[in-house]
């Protein structure tokens, strides 16, 4: 009974995945046509850098693509996981005791925190995103600033944080070679710190395939991890985003149909993060979200290195514009991208399951 169990839920993620993909193909023309029509892109190229310099290099490059390709392509993705968890945890009220309440995987104990995170975060990065569009706002570009931003996602791990504090009562981390430890109230401001530097990684949001695929692996690593822990529900939840991100990169990779934009990269960051701590996966997170971490290094790297150096380290950050600067096709920034994505993942969930 524990195999067919085991087997069954197996197949549940399968098939969740596949459905999510299939619907988000099926309706992206419509979304298409949308952010065409109303001309949903950057009226103007970003000019300054997050330094305050002119955006030489940065325009030389992408100049031509950042005005003409429409934004807000994330709505593909958490539209879907959203669609596909609410119909079948309704299929299952109606329908209870049959096939279709099997499917369902939203819960309250797994996956109800990180729907609830997924959605608003995503709601927020549309709000900017629109901004972007319309030129309006004081942030480079448009939008929203970057001080209200962090205060958003400052906000938004901090209700996560109380969640699992206080209503949980989670106050311990795994620490390799240490074991679990309790961190008393010291776990709420590491989860906003988390969350936070998990935001801080969707500036990988840069080139034609890159965060679709870099966002592929990593939640594909955490369905696993999840399944393995027997957290069935949370493993379908990351299996669907998954699903979905995979039609996505169909269309966004070169030339890019459009690019996800802040509503699709706050809503992955910030569940990403909820779903690290769900999984007491938080030592493993920087190896599976290595890119993550090696992009906004570079930019930290660049900022410290003009303060004190008053020279550049890389010749444009984040670094896989630094390789396009010095020459390589973006395509093969993107897909050698990818290849380390991936090889990080299974490091880390390796790691993860050796525990």
């Amino acid at each position: 009974m524990q195999l067919e169990f085991i087997i069954a839920n197996v197949v549940r993620i399968f098939i969740m995945a596949a459905l999510a993909s299939a619907l988000a193909v099926i309706w992206c023309p419509v979304l298409t046509n949308f952010l065409y029509k109303y001309k949903l892109w950057k009226k103007s190229a970003r000019q300054k850098t997050i330094s305050g310099e002119s955006a030489l290099v940065f325009n030389s490059l992408h100049k031509e693509k950042e005005v003409g390709t429409p934004r807000m392509g994330g709505l593909l993705i958490w539209v879907t996981v959203l669609f596909v968890t609410g119909i079948f945890w309704m299929l299952s009220l109606l329908f209870p005791g049959t096939a279709l309440e099997k499917l369902n995987f939203f819960s309250r104990s797994q996956t109800w925190l990180p729907l609830f995170t997924l959605v608003v975060a995503s709601l927020v990065g549309l709000l900017d995103d629109i901004l972007v569009v319309s030129g309006a706002g004081k942030y480079i570009g448009g939008g929203i600033s970057f001080k209200k931003r962090l205060i958003i996602v400052f906000l938004i791990g901090l209700i996560g944080a109380c969640w699992f504090f206080y209503k949980l009562g989670w106050d311990a981390v795994y620490i390799p070679f240490l074991g679990s430890i309790s961190i008393g109230f010291w776990y709420i401001p590491l989860f906003i710190l988390v969350t936070i530097a998990c935001w801080s990684g969707g500036i990988i949001d840069g080139l034609d395939g890159l965060s679709g695929g870099t966002f592929a692996s990593i939640f594909g690593a955490f369905a696993v991890i999840s399944f393995s822990l027997g957290r069935y529900d949370l493993a379908v939840f990351c299996a669907v985003i998954t699903g979905a991100i995979f039609s996505f990169l169909w269309f966004n990779i070169p030339p890019a149909r459009f690019y996800m934009g802040e509503t699709g990269i706050l809503g992955l960051t910030t569940v990403l993060a909820v779903i690290a701590f769900i999984t007491d996966s938080l030592y493993v997170l920087p190896i599976i979200a290595g890119l993550l971490v090696i992009e906004v290094l570079s930019v930290i790297i660049q900022l410290l290195s003009k303060k004190f150096r008053h020279k550049k380290v890389f010749l444009s950050t984040p670094i896989h514009h630094h390789f396009e600067a010095i020459g390589w096709p973006a395509y093969k920034v993107t897909m050698r991208a990818w290849i380390i994505g991936i090889v990080l993942a299974i490091v880390g969930v390796a790691i993860r399951l050796l525990r």
